[in-house]
Parts: C-alpha cells; sequence; structure tokens
C-alpha cells in the first residue's frame, strides 16, 4: 500500500501533538509567572478553608478550562481525523460518550492519588519523593492486576474466543513459553475503531490474553498465531518484569529531580514553601522538561524490547514470512508509517517501525544461516 497517506496521517497527529504540547507548557508557565495560579487559590480559599479541598477545587478548575481550551484540538485529532482517514467507527456522540467514560476513570483513579500526594508531601516535605514513589510502585502492580477484569470491561466487551483450533493453538504457544493461560479472549474493538490490535495484560491471576475482533475477523490463524507469540516473547524474556524495575528505578530518580527543581524554583515565582497548592503545577513543568531526556531513552529500551520479541515469535512459530506478512497488513490497517524520520522514531517511536522491524528479522535469520 501507498505510504503517502500514512505519512500524512501519522505527521499530522504528531505535529499537532507537539504543538499541544508547547502551548500547553507555555500556558502553565504564564499562569504560574504571571500570578493567576495564586490568585486562583486566594479566590478559592473563600470556598475552602481545609487544604485537601482547596486542591480539589483548585485542579477540577484547571482540569475542566483545559479540557474546554484543547477541546477543538481533541475533536480534530480523536474524531475528525479519524473519520478523514476512515479509522473510525464512532457516532460524534458515542466518542462524546467514551471520553466522558475516560474522564471519569481517570478522576476516580487520580483525584485519590493526588490527595495522597499531597499528604506525602505535607508530612515529608523535601523528601515527599521517596514515599510517594513506593506508593506509586504499589498503585502500578494493583492497577496491572485489576485492568483486564474491572477497568477494560468499563469500554470493551470482553467474551472467551469461539475458535477452539486458534485457542489451542495459543494454549500451546503459552505452554512453550512457560506461562499458563486457561482462557483466550476476544474485546469487540470494533465498536470504536478499525485497526486490531492485541495484548498481553494483568499479573498473577489476572493474566488474559486479549485480541481484538478486528485482528480475529481480518488476519488468519497462522497470523494470529504469530502476533500472540510476539506477546508471549515479551513474557519469556522477562520484558514485564524488566518494564517494572526500570520504571520503578526511573520514577525514584524522576521524582527526586522534580522535588529538588521544585523546591529551588520557588523563588522564582515569588513562592515560600513546597506545600503551597499555587505552586504545584511547578511540579509538572519540571517534569515535562524532564521528560524530554526521559522520553528518547524510554523509547529506546522500548524498541529493544520489540525486537527481542519480534524474534522470539519467529522462532518460537518458525512462521517467518506469517509474521512478516502479519507486520504489514497491521501496518495497512492501522494506517501506521513504514519509514518514519530515524529522528521521529528516535524520539516518539516505542515500537520500531515497520521496515526496520522486516529488516531486523531478515538479518537475524541471515546470521543464523
Amino acid at each position: 500500500m501507498d505510504n503517502t497517506q500514512a505519512k500524512k496521517y501519522s505527521n499530522t497527529k504528531l505535529a499537532i501533538g507537539i504543538a499541544e504540547g508547547i502551548v500547553s507548557f507555555i500556558l502553565f508557565l504564564l499562569f504560574v509567572w504571571l500570578g493567576f495560579s495564586e490568585r486562583l487559590e486566594n479566590y478559592l480559599r473563600a470556598f475552602a478553608s481545609n487544604d485537601y479541598l482547596l486542591l480539589l477545587f483548585y485542579v477540577i478548575i484547571l482540569g475542566i478550562s483545559s479540557s474546554i481550551l484543547f477541546s477543538p484540538v481533541n475533536y480534530y485529532t480523536g474524531f475528525y481525523l479519524e473519520h478523514k482517514y476512515n479509522l473510525s467507527n464512532q457516532t460524534f456522540w458515542k466518542w462524546i460518550i467514551e471520553g466522558l467514560k475516560g474522564t471519569l476513570v481517570g478522576a476516580i483513579i487520580g483525584l485519590p492519588l493526588l490527595l495522597l500526594f499531597y499528604f506525602v508531601l505535607k508530612s515529608f516535605g523535601l523528601f515527599w519523593w521517596l514515599p510517594f514513589a513506593v506508593l506509586m510502585f504499589i498503585v502500578s502492580v494493583v492497577l496491572a492486576k485489576i485492568v483486564p477484569i474491572v477497568i477494560l470491561p468499563i469500554f470493551y466487551k470482553i467474551t472467551p474466543i469461539e475458535n477452539e483450533n486458534l485457542k489451542q493453538r495459543i494454549v500451546a504457544l503459552s505452554k512453550d513459553a512457560g506461562l499458563k493461560v486457561e482462557n483466550v479472549f476476544k474485546f469487540n474493538m470494533s465498536k470504536n475503531t478499525k485497526k486490531a490490535n492485541a495484548a498481553f495484560a494483568g499479573l498473577g491471576k489476572t493474566k488474559r490474553i486479549l485480541l481484538g475482533d478486528t485482528l480475529l475477523d481480518n488476519y488468519t490463524e497462522e497470523e494470529i498465531e504469530t502476533v500472540i507469540a510476539h506477546e508471549l516473547g515479551h513474557y519469556k524474556k522477562k520484558h514485564i518484569l524488566k518494564n517494572i524495575a526500570i520504571g520503578t528505578a526511573s520514577s525514584f530518580l524522576i521524582f527526586f529531580l522534580i522535588a529538588h527543581l521544585h523546591k529551588f524554583s520557588l523563588n522564582w515565582f515569588g513562592f515560600s514553601e513546597i506545600t503551597q497548592i499555587s505552586s504545584l503545577p511547578l511540579l509538572g513543568l519540571w517534569g515535562a522538561l524532564i521528560g524530554i531526556i526521559h522520553t528518547p531513552i524510554s523509547n529506546y529500551i522500548s524498541r529493544k524490547f520489540e525486537y527481542e520479541a519480534d524474534r522470539y515469535a519467529v522462532v518460537s512459530t518458525n512462521k517467518k514470512n506469517a509474521f512478516i506478512q502479519t507486520l504489514e497488513k497491521l501496518t495497512d490497517q492501522n494506517l501506521g508509517d513504514r519509514e518514519p524520520h530515524p529522528l521521529v522514531e528516535c524520539f516518539f517511536y516505542g515500537h520500531p517501525s515497520t521496515k526496520n522491524r522486516i529488516s531486523s528479522i531478515n538479518s537475524f535469520f541471515l546470521r543464523l544461516d
């Protein structure tokens, strides 16, 4: 398939995402620098003398304001572009409902975490980063366990797959990878999109292999087998545990840096205490700047893991051609850019480009020969 449309789609979303990030950063910086953050805090104190209630009001107002401000951009990228390139199955109102559900789930999880963060900040002062990093590790493990059985069903209908032959193929592959799988599930991905995907989700007893119905309806059993083998490769190569370890170490370092940079920069904006609610947006601003360095490093590690999972998939199934064909079909169906600019791939891509993945597979087999 011609890559021109895919490049237009990918580059448009990328350009808008970068522009939105820059504009958001500048607006929040001005919001704090020009004193609007402190004015909002002082105004809200007339309605909430309790700091925790004040923080909730402050964050909710900022969240609603930000959502309204960027709603045209969100509509353009989340709804208009997806329909323009014939990738979406959503009506406008379904898109709104899914967005509201996502916001509600995010608030249910995020607001208690916000209050816990502020409690830790007030209790531990400059050393808040240490207990909060520990807390976030615990939360991430809990979320990993409950996502497939609690959160995903809010958005999708999840049922066991009906193809018994395919199920047995996947169970056998899982056994070879050292993973006990009692059932394989599908989810109605097509209610929102024409894109296809599969996932390995959960921890411990909540481990699930999830296949989008768009994958099941458009790919052969051999092709689906290679997709699952790739996901199992992440398990076999211990990428899940490695990601948890790397993510935890990164969290400790990043929270440490944010805590000290936040404290260091208070005087620049006229703040005196790290617990001052109007100073808290500085945490996000410093986090965004650190992310510029952290993101390409994280993506490099992610791409390395993807290459390893690709090699496991073709070796464990002995279906090199089927896997390459699946990569090509998924790229076409999802309108992915086969060959992004190397700098774009380095900074923004957690998966290698299709061209590089296929090249890596072919090179691997040449070395074996």
